[in-house]
């Protein structure tokens, strides 16, 4: 059976993200490079206490046991050593203003595969928030080092799904990028609680999004639960989801499929996954059917991985 970071995410409520100092934007008109260097801190810091942790906790011999390739705990040393330096630069670049390392909980058990899984959907979420980060960026200098800190992260989940898992080291021919609040809510289901006095950074959490299965085939149906938030345009937080719609991201262009049913988030609402859905995505429930960033978000995103092998094809080749 594969162990995927959807599953072992499942447990973690994302309200713990609701703990930490933060303000509400809805178009993040209002966000300056200070708060999306912090935004990018926060990430740097939930992944490398991750990996100190991991690497703290399983040895060489923990790694051959779960029979990964050999040099699997290597690299992810210095993958360590790559979110540290992250960590410190971005650190010294903000001085007084930046934030501080929270507590975290990553439900990894003392499973080594949880632990790859779980780092797979750290450098996925990682990739896809400094995609979408970007586009809010004005100092040339602070562009320059989240282009690089993004191609990095590409490059670290690339080798941990194909070196490390043996499927599939992309997903499309773009990357998907998230806006602030979602890539936040997906990382920060693992914080635990921040530091009181933490600078205070413009991202907060949407309600969670829980998808049964959480390794959905292309084609077949897929079960929805969430109690909305973010009402504030053409939806209502229970009642009928007509004005509601299942947006999976995945690269540059996102399908909508409109949801049909009640939404008082206890009873889930079925959805069909798109039959061309493989690699990664994300499926986050939306009021628009054609805009689908923080300011039509009303939960979610969740993390999909469908993996697929050389030929295309779908498979259950995973660590």
């Amino acid at each position: 059976m594969r162990t995927t970071a959807a599953v072992l995410l499942a447990g973690a409520s994302a309200a713990l993200a609701l703990t930490v100092p933060s303000k509400r934007t809805v178009d993040h008109q209002d966000i300056n490079d200070t708060d999306i260097l912090n935004f990018a801190l926060t990430l740097e810091h939930i992944e490398n206490r991750f990996y100190l942790q991991g690497l703290q906790n399983f040895s060489q011999q923990d790694f051959d046991t779960a029979g990964l390739p050999s040099g699997t705990r290597g690299f992810y040393q210095q993958i360590l050593q790559h979110e540290q330096t992250h960590v410190d630069n971005l650190t010294s670049i903000l001085g007084g203003s930046a934030v501080q390392e929270c507590t975290y909980n990553y439900p990894v058990n003392g499973n080594v595969s949880n632990f790859v899984a779980l780092s797979d959907l750290f450098e996925e979420v990682g990739t896809a928030a400094y995609a979408g980060a970007s586009q809010y960026i004005a100092n040339r200098q602070a562009l320059l080092m989240a282009a690089s800190i993004l191609a990095t992260e590409a490059r670290q989940s690339a080798w941990i799904n194909n070196g490390v898992r043996g499927v599939n080291p992309w997903s499309t021919p773009y990357e998907t990028p998230l806006d602030l609040n979602q890539a936040f809510t997906v990382a920060s289901a693992v914080i635990v609680s921040c530091p009181s006095n933490n600078t205070q950074i413009p991202v907060t959490a949407f309600p969670p999004l829980n998808v049964t299965p959480a390794m959905p085939v292309p084609g077949q149906n897929m079960s929805l639960l969430f109690t909305p938030g973010n009402t504030t345009s053409n939806s209502s937080s229970s009642g009928n989801s007509s004005s509601l719609f299942a947006a999976f991201l995945q690269g540059i262009t996102p399908t909508f499929i409109p949801l049909n049913g009640t939404v008082n988030g206890s009873a889930p609402i079925n959805v069909t996954v798109p039959p061309s859905l493989q690699g990664f995505a994300f499926v986050a429930i939306t009021n628009s059917s054609s805009e689908h960033g923080d300011n039509v978000t009303v939960a979610g995103p969740a993390f999909l991985d469908i993996p697929f092998d050389s030929n295309g094809s779908l498979t259950n080749n995973q660590h």
